[in-house]
């Protein structure tokens, strides 16, 4: 037998570990490796035989029901135990049949003598749902032949790809729950089948493969799985005894399991409280030795915070923040103020002033509050990018979608083309190189730089282009766009909308933190140099939940 219990936290803890745990728990339990056979267990033959016998008394001959072939030899991948054996699921079920789907304009029941119809997720694996049900207006007759009942076991035979072919066996059921044309039920023949293990068998292995083979559809989500297939299943089978004892330790282990994730997701939460809270003494800290004593309180406990992914990104985003607030990096009183920079760049037409109600926060000196349009080139304001771009062009004018923005790596061209005759309506918006672009509609925030490249290119509508002006840092404002302050800044209130949307006017407007020229060089190289940490920090992150992963698949094959 494999090791498992000693190998639980190991396996729980690498990613994905307790759903590869539940999964492995029962492909062991349905290749007969999960407890051991016993000497006094009878073989499946004879339960195959009595099951055999018991059909031949009950039931006729059929196209559904054909006597088993002892010579038929079931092209399974493993081996199973020596007093084991495959059977196909049409002989050993009966009254294989579905339900009724009437047009129901209502939810779960408040009354229940009223009659209802079974939902297909009322059918989870190995998990019966009944209050997953629709009820069927008063107008309509109920069916009672198709009435769910105790001993039931239920698989879902159409609907999404991930929810066609899930079974589960009824043991306590309200009255009055009926069947969906979208569930199969069917019964075990003779005594000798456990209905659990059946619905065990269903759910895992080979028996499982095959379902996932026989499904048939023009798409993930719609497909159907006939009958037929249903019942020409290979699924294996043992001795009553055996079965019962399997059951019973899936169900012991799937317990551990609940136990092991309601663990992990407490742990999550409380992680991230954790991190979130130190995270913030960092942005909310009103001094450099207050920073200074925050920052140490953090880097004591660099191990346990930053031991995930989402950790270092909040990490990062913390960094952005610190840069936008004037925190990382010290200012020097030789730097020419910002308010100078502001009067060098001053619009022939000047912004409406930040009144004390939109500053959300102090500067240091030398900085100066603006509006983000007061940072952009008059010449190219921000603006949104082609609203229709007709048909692809191939060789046409490149198009750049959200799709195709990256900082760091973008492809020498855009992916799609629209025609000179489209672009050519859409002058302002046509790419030199360089311009920075974000998603503003859909991805929203997604950052891009245009590279040269992508010189004669035009937008997408979802796209909208930022051109700094000269006396400021192209890199420092990348920044400032990055920084979850300034995207809350110009999000607004979306809940009215279909999908999430930036806007533009408040982009233009935002009130904007600016340092001197001559820190923002220096914000933009510190930034730099710490996110190069965060890359350091990812990789090994990343290797070492390799080497996890790699030890977990280990010890769990089988």
């Amino acid at each position: 037998m494999t090791p498992l219990i000693p190998q639980f936290d190991l396996l729980a803890t690498a990613p994905g570990g307790v759903a590869r745990l539940r999964e492995l728990i029962l492909t062991l339990a349905v290749q007969g490796k999960l407890v051991p056979q016993e000497a006094a267990d009878e073989p499946a033959t004879s339960v195959l035989a009595r099951v055999s016998n018991t059909a031949g008394e009950k039931l006729p001959i059929t196209k559904s029901r054909v006597l088993p072939d002892k010579n038929e030899k079931p092209p399974a991948p493993y081996e199973l135990p020596e007093n084991w054996s495959w059977a196909r699921l049409g002989n050993l079920v009966e009254n294989m049949g579905s339900g009724w789907s009437p047009a129901c304009d209502e939810g779960e029941r408040s009354d229940l003598t009223r009659w209802a119809v079974l939902r297909t997720t009322a059918i989870q694996v190995m998990e019966y749902r009944p209050r997953e049900h629709k009820a069927i207006p008063f107008k309509l007759s109920p069916r009672p032949e198709i009435e769910v009942k105790n001993g039931d076991i239920l698989i879902t035979r159409a609907g999404p790809m991930n929810r066609v072919g899930i079974s589960c066996c009824v043991d306590r059921t309200p009255a009055r729950l009926m069947l969906s044309d979208k569930i199969v039920r069917f019964h075990a023949i003779a005594d000798e089948l456990f209905p659990p293990f059946v619905v065990l068998s269903l759910n895992a292995g080979w028996t499982k493969n095959q379902i996932e083979q026989a499904k048939t559809g023009m798409a993930a989500s719609q497909v159907n799985i006939s009958q037929s297939d249903i019942r020409n299943l290979w699924i294996p089978v043992c001795s009553k005894a055996e079965q019962t004892r399997i059951v019973a330790r899936v169900e012991e282990l799937m317990r551990l399991c609940d136990a092991l994730e309601h663990q992990r997701q407490l742990e999550t939460a409380q992680h991230a409280q954790l991190l979130n809270t130190l995270l913030g003494t960092l942005t909310d800290c009103t001094s450099p030795d207050e920073l200074a004593a925050n920052w140490q309180r953090v880097s004591d406990h660099f191990d346990l915070l930053l031991d995930r992914p989402e950790a270092v990104d909040a990490l990062e985003q913390t960094i952005l923040q610190l840069a936008v607030r004037g925190r990382l990096v010290p200012q020097d009183p030789a730097d020419e103020p910002a308010s100078v920079l502001l009067q060098r760049i001053k619009r022939d037409k000047p912004l409406p002033a930040l009144t004390v109600g939109e500053i959300p926060f102090d500067l240091p000196s030398g900085w100066q509050w603006a509006r983000f349009d007061e940072l952009i080139d008059p010449l190219k304001p921000v603006s949104y990018g082609v609203l229709v771009p007709g048909p692809e062009v191939p060789g046409g004018v490149p198009f750049v979608r959200i799709a195709d923005l990256s900082i760091t790596n973008p492809a020498a061209q855009p992916e799609k083309s629209i025609s000179p005759e489209i672009s050519a309506q859409y002058q302002r918006t046509r790419l030199e190189g360089g311009e920075i672009l974000m998603g503003v509609v859909g991805s929203i925030g997604k950052l891009g730089v245009a590279p040269k490249s992508w010189a004669g290119a035009n937008i997408a509508r979802a796209v909208c282009r930022i051109v700094p002006v000269s006396e400021v840092r192209t890199e420092f404002v990348l920044l400032l766009l990055e920084s979850e302050f300034m995207q809350k800044n110009f999000s607004g209130d979306t809940r009215t909308l279909a999908q999430p949307t930036l806007n533009v006017g408040l982009i233009r407007s935002a009130p904007t933190p600016l340092p001197p020229l001559a820190e923002q060089t220096r914000i933009v190289a510190r930034v730099t140099q710490l996110r190069d940490l965060c890359t350091t920090l990812r990789q090994r992150l990343a290797a070492g939940q390799t080497t996890q992963r790699h030890l977990a698949e280990a010890l769990v094959e089988v």
